[in-house]
């Protein structure tokens, strides 16, 4: 707890490692996850650091397994995941340096020996497809020769006719194409060993056909014969692995410059051209051979891929754990390039940051890689006495981290500075609840964010987005928003729209009479016993009334938020040694909240407390408030609640307006006065040397010019000594008007956020209201129409209304409305109440560890 109210106190070290096991003490401490290390080569360009050439080797192997991963990834084929903590002993334990040599040697085997597999076995695919597509041609084209040859030859036809003869023109308009086996018909018959023509075959993408037809008719004027047939079956395209559908063609010329330009245009379209002969017999041979070495190569593919599935699949199994490794070691040598290498000594020097906590077991660390390593000289590790100011480092889990990060998305927290994150983790779901507040919409909420934490275990490990993530990460604010929900819909007594009459109410409606006519008025008799009684909700008057209870409900709890936000700046000053900025600071805030706003809070609960005879004839504080400024001294009978208003409020405005001058000219007074008293001492250059160093913030005139914190390890109260309220003024020079200057945009800031913050809190009376209102509209619109309904589909309509209505109740009351609600309690949180106190300029702790290296690297 201690740890979540302040960040954990930080020790900067400095140790010296000898090289030859630095590479294992930086792996025990990626294990420990406490250490964050100072680059200390930052002068240094990234492409000449010592480590270049083994993280270009380990990218090398990634690069390697990458391509593993994407093999078999192609196969569809599981990988194991790979769990350090359950699968094996702690990586820094068993890590060596054969170890990871046998890793890279192993992988580079693996990938060498694929990449051969891979291109044997699409050398023998290729080979098979060739050989399909032979086989289809073959067939086709016989078929055609068989055709043909039973056809009669023209007897008047002469060797050396050419095909643009009118006898024997055959022109591609005139071809018949045919599927699957239908007869091909010649211009002038069968003559075609007559004609001395010569033809080309082969296959050619379907899609392309048209094309090809045009190009080959305008680029030979229509002198070929040409035959195609469409595939029923798919032939793999061998670059792409995907199924394409060919056609089988054969073009007959006359002349070898016409063959010559038939294969070239065939060839430039993507088809591949197969030779066949005229002589049936030996089509019929090359057939069965073809057919013979299908067969072979069908086997020979099927052991092939079985292999290669099976090499694949050890590769499965331990693909993770060599990705992890590889990972760690990058890690490794990436923070080694932090340290300085000393040659002489043969050692590095490393410096970083740790938590106090944690220094104690660094040195256990230290000693244990010496003696696991059996090394006989032992690291050292010394603390530094050092005036920079250290990370910050708070200790969360995982309920508190969903908190931690709503605050840090505002800023980190400065070292030692109160952090919101404690408080918010009830203040936030609470005013979230103020403003959502609903019995039933707070059951739903609850249930959905229970059954996260309760099978969190097995969702942590799905990765369905960055939505999902962000929902599951706040699984415990949606839980207790939820919860605090169901609470002030009991308060509120509104559940989906509708009170719940528990314990009965104390109200009676009765007869009376209102001038000429009767009316029906409630009679109380007694006080409902817990929240708003249900007869309110069935008055006339029921928004008159919620409104009036609501907005001034809000107004006290913003009031409360805010001095308990200005309250958490006594906490700062000390810690800082910054007692004069609880005199001119704190106090003149705290007293003008008080006096004005606090007042008004005060006069809201006065007036809830006295029972008005006539409720049309008491005051209104809006007015009462405004004419105590405006009006000091002069309290309007209309606006009389007690005996002697007009005095206390003519004294409250007095103080309010004493205390702005105090936060002004109070700390710039007492900084000029130090000033003058250094430089009389002759101290102004011994403090000069100091670092100026803004304290966290104190709300609105926080000491942003005279908070110096003088941080040592291990304990931060050393560092904040004699000197710490004032000496960062005299860093560079003292300008008193750039302070003052500094000082009255502060008070001025502060003065005018009384009055806007305050006015921001009634965002909780008018969120509350619009939800309520809205989930009023669902139920009377949808299952208000249903419940009227008569006649036999009412079963039916009901099921359908209640679809209807549940579905909209989730997507715009939970969802939408839920979304605003959070939105709007993230601005309280961060403008109203943690400006007075939070400076939020800090520097995040960032350890080297496994787990984060690992987490970085999936995201």
């Amino acid at each position: 707890m201690s740890s979540l109210f302040r960040s954990e106190e930080m020790v900067q070290f400095q140790m010296y490692i000898p090289s030859e096991i630095a590479p294992a003490c930086v792996a025990e401490f990626g294990e420990l996850g406490c250490v964050e290390f100072c680059d200390l080569n930052a002068d240094v360009n990234a492409f000449q650091r010592t480590f270049v050439k083994e993280i270009r080797r380990l990218d090398e192997v990634e690069r390697k397994m990458r391509f593993l991963r994407a093999q078999i990834a192609k196969e569809h084929l599981p990988i194991k995941e790979y769990d350090a903590g359950i699968d094996g002993a702690l990586y820094a334990q068993v890590r060596t340096q054969q170890s990871v040599d046998d890793l890279e040697a192993r992988v580079s085997e693996s990938d060498g020996w694929l990449r051969q597999m891979n291109a044997s076995y699409e050398t023998l695919n290729k080979r098979f497809i060739e050989l399909t597509e032979l086989q289809y041609v073959l067939r086709e084209t016989a078929t055609f020769f068989d055709a043909a040859g039973r056809r009669d030859p023209f007897p008047d036809q002469h060797e050396d006719a050419g095909l643009l003869n009118n006898a024997a023109l055959i022109d591609v308009g005139d071809v018949e194409h045919r599927g699957g086996g239908g007869e091909v018909l010649a211009a002038h018959g069968t003559g075609i060993g007559s004609l001395n023509l010569e033809f080309v075959s082969g296959t050619i993408d379907r899609r392309r056909m048209a094309l090809f037809e045009t190009i080959l008719f305008r680029a030979l004027r229509g002198n070929l014969y040409m035959n195609f047939v469409e595939l029923s079956e798919t032939i793999q395209d061998p670059e792409t692995d995907e199924p394409v559908a060919k056609n089988v063609f054969i073009i007959f010329a006359n002349g070898r410059e016409l063959i010559n330009k038939i294969r070239k245009i065939s060839e430039s379209l993507g088809a591949t051209l197969y030779p066949v002969s005229e002589d049936g017999t030996k089509r019929r041979d090359d057939m069965m051979e073809v057919q013979s070495r299908l067969i072979d190569l069908t086997h020979v593919l099927q052991s092939t891929r079985e292999t290669r599935l099976v090499e694949l699949a050890k590769i499965a199994e331990l693909l993770d754990m060599w990705q992890q490794t590889v990972r760690k070691e990058k890690a490794i040598y990436d923070t080694m390039n932090l340290f300085h290498a000393d040659a002489n000594r043969k050692a590095m020097i490393a410096e970083g940051w740790t938590p106090l906590v944690a220094y104690h077991g660094l040195q256990m660390a230290l000693a244990d890689v010496a003696r696991r390593t059996q090394y006989p000289v032992q690291p050292l590790l010394h603390e530094l006495r050092t005036r920079r100011t250290p990370p910050t480092f708070h200790r969360l889990n995982k309920f508190t981290n969903a908190f931690q990060e709503i605050v840090d998305a505002y800023g980190i927290a400065t070292y030692q500075e109160v952090n919101p994150g404690l408080f918010a983790t009830i203040t936030f779901p609470f005013l979230f609840a103020v403003m959502f507040g609903d019995f039933g919409h707070g059951i739903i909420a609850s249930l959905a964010a229970g059954w996260l934490c309760r099978n969190e275990g097995w969702l942590a490990k799905k990765k369905w987005g960055e939505d999902w993530n962000m929902i599951f990460s706040g699984r415990y604010i949606v839980l207790l928003m939820g919860l605090f929900s169901i609470y002030t819909g009991l308060i509120y007594n509104d559940i989906f729209s509708k009170p719940m009459n528990l314990f009965g109410t104390g109200w009676s409606w009765v007869q009376a009479n209102h001038g000429n006519s009767e009316m029906w008025v409630g009679e109380k008799h007694w006080t409902y016993i817990i929240g708003v009684d249900p007869a309110w909700h069935s008055a006339e008057n029921k928004l008159l009334f919620m409104n009036s209870y609501k907005m001034k409900m809000s107004v006290i709890m913003g009031i409360v938020h805010m001095t308990f936000g200005i309250c958490l700046q006594i906490w700062n000053h000390k810690r800082f040694n910054n007692q004069i900025s609880i005199w001119v600071e704190f106090l003149p805030q705290i007293i003008f909240l008080q006096s004005i706003f606090g007042y008004l809070s005060l006069l809201i609960i006065y007036k809830w407390s006295v029972n008005w005879t006539d409720p049309g004839q008491a005051p209104g504080l809006l007015n009462t408030l405004i004419y105590m400024i405006l009006s000091p001294g002069n309290v309007d009978e209309s606006m009389q609640l007690y005996p002697g208003q007009a005095a206390i409020q003519t004294l409250l405005l007095l103080i309010a307006l004493v205390c702005v001058p105090v936060m002004l000219f109070g700390k710039p007074y007492y900084l000029y006065k130090e000033h003058n008293k250094h430089r009389e001492a002759g101290y102004a250059n011994l403090v000069g040397e100091r670092p100026s160093l803004d304290g966290p913030g104190a709300g609105p005139g926080a000491g942003e010019a005279d908070d110096v914190m003088l941080t040592t390890a291990p304990s931060a109260d050393a560092g904040a000594g004699a000197g710490g309220e004032h000496g960062g003024e005299h860093g560079e020079g003292f300008d008193f008007g750039e302070i003052m200057i500094h000082q009255m945009i502060h008070t001025i800031e502060f003065v005018l956020g009384c009055v806007s913050n305050t006015a921001s809190y009634l965002r909780l009376w008018a969120l509350s209201l619009a939800h309520a209102q809205l989930s009023e509209v669902l139920w009377s619109m949808i299952l208000g129409n249903v419940f009227t309904m008569e006649g036999g589909s009412t079963p039916i309509a009901l099921v359908c209304g209640f679809a209807v209505w549940f579905t909209l109740t989730v997507f715009i009351l939970l969802l939408m409305e839920g979304l605003s609600a959070f939105l709007h309690a993230l601005r309280l949180h961060w403008v109203e109440f943690m400006n007075k106190f939070y400076g939020g300029t800090g520097k995040r702790f960032e350890p080297f560890a496994f787990s984060r290296v690992l987490s970085d690297e999936e995201m």
